[in-house]
């Protein structure tokens, strides 16, 4: 069948013409007043538009638009609202630099708002706060992903409270993107070979504020239908459709930025899924500049961020030999590579052929710069991946940590947000970066503080029972049944908020081992706590789906009806009403399993309290005086005995310390030290939690060393990184000639603090000079096992040369009390190297 299609836009009125231009621009998600426009121009639209203003305009009847466009209070609202947009778009940033070149950030997923449903959980709603945050610092980085058909499934529960996926068209026509056209007003296309077929990609852009997002989607008629489905769902389909989506991101992500006309400079790798842009980047330098094979991988190597944010080997990603030769064996003869060689990119151990090819090994293969998403996490990555700088000793493996942080301005209500701007002032909102702004927190009486807090916690149990009611129905309540969804909770209990994905290693049936004794504590007479719980559980996750029919099952009994929920199809929207509704934040992650984890960001934000276990994030920032620790970060063999222990220690802090602490009130019936805690809680994570905070640590540690590279490389003509290739192709060859073949100190058994120990060392060099190693001293205390704990690092100096053999010496001062232990090392040493710990280059005395 032919069919001949035109898109149809709204005719809106000349006067509200603004409303189209932020109606596309994803600003609106982090302004309130922004969105009240759409409100107060069809309450009723804006509600069946699913909250969605793109599409809200298409809906809104032209007699109503003619109404309002001669309504002088909704033109003067929206002439301000608009001329705050534009001032914030023009407005000095803080980023005041002048590369011309572009950070892009790779991501599977984006979470920026409901009205764009690209995400699943967690990974995607920091790439989307990524997004928000750079707009708003005015970083040069633009954003790539892929623009999902389907998008993630939205979940409902069957009458048994067993999880069912529906997933639902997305029409781009009708939500804030729009394609990307030439100057001729064609669509700009990209290609990607594929085993044997040419995909044909479509670009489409999301305005974020100042920021841009690119999103390639492969729907277009130009496609076969076997191809068309690339970008039907997110984290959908087998092995064979997995690697297929991220060539399109890695490989047709670069394409569609050099089409649009923008140089990635420095990519972004936010986890493994982009990681076959590396490639992509190293064939255009040895087509376009023709670099060699080395050459062009030291190009990409300092130029390239990788953020890992799986914290078990099994969760990163790995593809079977199979599939890599049937998409890739072109592309090892492209590169100059051997089949072997091509292999090794991906593993750990190149000698191993059964080993599967790893997307996270592949990026930090390719990355000088790695990073884990937290300072626990960071620890856990560099001992997952020790394998790979087998001389090493584990703290110096170069994955460092960017502790994760949340978008404040998108994740604080309203109505709170309205009171901090009150206090805090215009520089609020005016300079996001300046985190101290977070101490007049205490300027904040604290009756307006718990006043606003209420509200919230209303607002949140009228949502929850609206959401109950309509959850009911479609399970085929009856009318009389549907009392139980108004009854549900009450606005004025202590209420105990768990939402998230539903994987076992979270455990959201902890609180359920003892139903006697939760119980007793839903049920009190005098002091009763309420439960809700949210999340979706992977589609092919059935331990995870069990979990959640326990909790509904549960919330189901005579005994706790009204007092424990379970709300279904957990998003953006219902997240908001729950990280600023609820009193207490509950997180009960397996430690070390939660990589950072955000969601409690987000309510501390907001004065909710966390009780969580010492796992992610709240490893780091947990004191006393902010929220509570379930147990004290210990980490057991035997999970059975675990969940015994921290599911008593979880019943012991609700009884003892956080239900006493929400119910003791002076004569104003005021809860005096639960509102300190509020304020503590606010004043810790907004300055220490906030995106801003992650940007600025970002930029400071990555992405401005990573431009200095690229743009030194360019100004060279790729000199820089052709003598980095020339070094290491040197160092190849010599380095298993080097030796260190006498090593001294004139330390005595005992030493006092201040004395002076002299190292010396004698190092055969072979064909390198000095000039090309450091030779330097790693000491510190010793463990009990005999190895040197924090080794720190001192450089010797050159005393004496004989031919290639070279002696050389440094003094260190004793300070540290206690066994002491000394070693000496040789390392590559190049100006040009962002770090001198390379897989192989490594020789100890």
């Amino acid at each position: 069948m032919h069919i001949i299609h035109h898109t149809i836009k709204p005719m809106i009125p000349e006067k509200l013409q603004p409303l189209d231009e932020l109606a596309h621009n994803l600003w609106i998600s982090w302004n309130f007043d922004a969105i009240m426009l759409f409100i107060r121009l069809d309450y009723d639209v804006w509600a069946q538009s699913n909250q969605n203003p793109a599409k809200m305009l298409g809906m809104v009847s032209q007699e109503r638009f003619e109404q309002m466009a001669n309504d002088d209070s909704f033109i003067a609202a929206l002439n301000e609202v608009y001329s705050r947009f534009s001032a914030y778009k023009n407005a000095q940033p803080w980023y005041k630099g002048s590369y011309k070149d572009t950070i892009a950030y790779f991501s599977m997923e984006y979470g920026l708002d409901s009205s764009l449903p690209i995400y699943s959980g967690g990974l995607g709603i920091l790439s989307g706060d990524h997004m928000k945050t750079s707009s708003d610092m005015g970083l040069p980085l633009v954003g790539v992903g892929l623009l999902y058909r389907q998008g993630y499934f939205k979940q409902y529960l069957n009458p048994d409270g067993f999880q069912q996926e529906d997933y639902p068209e997305n029409d781009w026509y009708n939500m804030p993107v729009h394609q990307c056209n030439d100057k001729n007003g064609n669509s700009i296309k990209i290609t990607v070979e594929m085993a044997g077929s040419q995909i044909v990609a479509k670009v489409w852009e999301v305005k974020i504020g100042r920021a841009s997002l690119y999103l390639l989607d492969t729907n277009i008629e130009d496609n076969i239908p076997e191809n068309r489905t690339i970008t039907a769902t997110l984290y959908g389909g087998d092995k064979e459709m997995r690697i297929r989506q991220e060539m399109l991101l890695g490989i047709g992500g670069i394409r569609a930025l050099r089409a649009l006309g923008i140089n990635p400079a420095v990519a972004h790798i936010n986890e493994g899924h982009a990681a076959f842009l590396s490639l992509e980047r190293i064939r255009e330098l040895m087509d376009n500049e023709k670099l060699s094979y080395q050459e062009a991988l030291r190009t990409v190597q300092m130029t390239t961020i990788f953020t890992t944010h799986t914290p078990v080997p099994a969760g990163n990603e790995r593809f079977g030999t199979d599939l890599i030769e049937k998409y890739f064996k072109s592309w090892a003869d492209k590169l100059g590579l051997s089949w072997n060689d091509f292999l090794a990119l991906g593993r750990e151990d190149p000698n191993d052929n059964q080993e599967p090819f790893c997307m996270t090994v592949m990026a930090l293969k390719h990355a000088y710069y790695a990073n884990g998403v937290s300072e626990l996490h960071g620890h856990v990555s560099r001992s997952m991946w020790k394998k790979l700088w087998p001389e090493l000793p584990e703290p110096e493996i170069p994955i460092g940590h960017v502790t994760n942080g949340v978008h404040p301005r998108t994740w604080i209500s309203y109505t709170m947000l309205e009171l901090l701007d009150r206090y805090f002032g215009p520089r609020f909102y005016d300079e996001p970066t300046n985190l101290a702004i977070w101490d007049r927190m205490d300027r904040i009486s604290d009756e307006e503080l718990w006043r606003t807090h209420e509200r919230r916690r209303e607002r949140l149990v009228a949502f929850a029972r609206d959401r109950l009611r309509r959850q009911l129905k479609h399970m085929g309540y009856s009318d009389k049944n549907l009392i139980r969804a108004d009854d549900a909770l009450s606005p004025s209990i202590l209420t105990i908020s768990f939402a998230r994905r539903f994987a076992t290693y979270k455990r959201g049936n902890l609180l359920l081992r003892d139903p006697d004794r939760l119980i007793k504590l839903l049920m009190d007479k005098e002091r009763p706590i309420q439960i809700i719980f949210a999340g979706k559980s992977h589609p092919h996750d059935l331990p995870g789906k069990e979990l959640i029919k326990e909790l509904v099952h549960f919330s189901r009994r005579d005994d706790v009806q009204s007092r424990i929920i379970f709300l279904e199809d957990y998003d953006m929207t219902m997240a908001r009403y729950m990280v600023t509704g609820s009193d207490v934040w509950l997180n009960t992650p397996l430690r070390p399993l939660e990589a950072s984890g955000t969601s409690g960001m987000k309510a501390g934000m907001n004065g909710v309290l966390n009780c969580s276990v010492l796992d992610g994030w709240w490893a780091e920032a947990y004191h006393p005086e902010i929220g509570w620790a379930i147990g004290k970060g210990e980490e057991y063999t035997d999970v059975e005995l675990q969940n015994d222990i921290e599911s008593k220690a979880l019943y012991d802090l609700l009884e003892r310390e956080i239900v006493p602490k929400f119910y003791e009130r002076g004569r104003d019936n005021l809860p005096r030290d639960w509102i300190q805690m509020m304020k503590s809680s606010m004043k810790y994570i907004g300055s220490h939690f906030s995106c801003h905070r992650m940007l600025l640590d970002y930029s400071e540690k990555y992405y401005f060393p990573a431009l200095q590279n690229a743009q030194k490389i360019q100004a060279s003509h790729y000199e820089t990184a052709k003598k980095v290739s020339v070094y290491l192709s040197k160092l190849a060859q010599n380095w298993a000639h080097i030796s260190v073949k006498e090593f001294t100190t004139n330390a005595k058994p005992v030493m006092t603090r201040g004395e002076l120990v002299e190292v010396k060392s004698k190092v055969e060099l072979g064909n390198l000079t000095p000039e090309e190693v450091l030779v330097e001293v790693c000491h510190g205390q010793l463990s009990t096992t005999g190895m040197i704990e924090k080794p720190k690092r001192v450089p010797m100096h050159v005393l004496s040369k004989q031919g290639s053999l070279v002696e050389y010496g440094v003094s260190i001062q004793c300070e540290d009390t206690g066994q002491h232990g000394y070693a000496v090392r040789v390392l590559p040493r190049h100006e040009d190297l962002p770090h001198p710990f390379l897989p192989g280059f490594i020789t100890w005395a």
